[in-house]
């Protein structure tokens, strides 16, 4: 899937712009080859820095794309130099720094079908934004509600002890989470690691109005309005080893985008003769010549070679 693309050698361009709120956020722009295929946004995982998306970025530019990889506020190059004091949630990294994400790469590519790239999270990020609805086709990658009763059965007691109790106790003691010094990817913000940690009911909006958030939160039923205003296509892709994004976390997540059109595939790596996926995989060039190839065909043209495990159409 060549094109006439830059120096693959080529490194990505710092790049800085403004939240919803004017927040500033950092991230990595390839400009893509003279006459681009698209503009492809990449929304990473809580607690990964977009420096980790730089492989996979770099690989869409030399398909044809224009790319941004960003970090959403209080990771990575979007880091205050006193994270302790910096109030941030989940929703203000989608309503606020996903918007403004999306808006970034718009006004380098106004004229481009506007695609994205989602990992774990950075799903229901994108489902928060205004600008939503100018996205025609989203690949999903591990993406999944983070709802505990979701996880793998096998793991779902420890993880409950490790997110709902351990983090959330820590972050409200330390004012942030160590993720770095725990070996766990990226220090959260003290908001972020609460939201994650009450999640202990199904209505993601049930605890937001106790939580340190940039801005004042929105009415539950404003959230659930605008993730279902999606009306393009996500392609949901998970590993069937993956504990995190079981088929039942990423059904939860894909119902609010009620009227685009959702397919959800199960990957067994194994069967298929691939490397080792889980849920980070994707994302590493072991992958370069094959979940990589089939990714790019998703976004340019919307083929999936995998049968869905399920598929949800407009009002399902």
């Amino acid at each position: 899937m060549s094109s006439s693309a830059p120096d693959p050698a080529a490194s990505p361009l710092p790049i800085e712009f403004p939240a919803g709120d004017g927040y500033r956020l950092g991230g990595y722009y390839w400009p893509g080859p003279a006459r681009p295929r698209g503009a492809v946004l990449i929304n990473a995982a809580t607690g990964v820095a977009a420096r980790y998306y730089q492989r996979y970025g770099q690989w869409l530019q030399e398909q044809g794309f224009r790319v941004l990889a960003w970090d959403y506020r209080g990771i990575g190059l979007s880091r205050p130099e006193r994270l302790g004091r910096l109030r941030a949630t989940k929703q203000d990294w989608g309503a606020l720094d996903c918007e403004g994400a999306l808006q970034a790469l718009l006004q380098r590519a106004p004229e481009l079908p506007l695609l994205a790239v989602c990992h774990s999270i950075g799903g229901f990020a994108l489902g928060l934004a205004l600008s939503l609805e100018r996205v025609e086709r989203a690949l999903f990658v591990g993406c999944q509600y983070a709802y505990w009763k979701d996880y793998h059965p096998a793991r779902r007691l420890g993880y409950l002890a490790r997110w709902h109790l351990f983090m959330p106790a820590l972050a409200g003691l330390l004012g942030y989470f160590p993720g770095r010094r725990l070996g766990w990817l990226e220090d959260l913000p003290r908001g972020v690691a609460l939201e994650w940690g009450l999640r202990l009911h199904p209505s993601f909006h049930r605890y937001y109005r106790f939580l340190p958030h940039a801005r004042p939160p929105l009415p539950g039923p404003a959230l659930e309005e605008r993730m279902g205003r999606f009306q393009g296509r996500i392609l949901a892709l998970a590993d069937r080893q993956d504990e995190y994004a079981t088929p039942a976390a990423s059904r939860r997540l894909l119902d609010y985008f009620r009227q685009g059109e959702r397919h959800f595939v199960q990957l067994d790596p194994q069967a298929q003769g691939l490397p080792a996926l889980g849920h980070f995989g994707f994302f590493h060039d072991r992958f370069r010549d094959s979940l990589w190839p089939q990714s790019a065909r998703w976004l340019l043209h919307g083929e999936s070679p995998w049968p869905p495990l399920f598929s949800l159409g407009p009002g399902a």
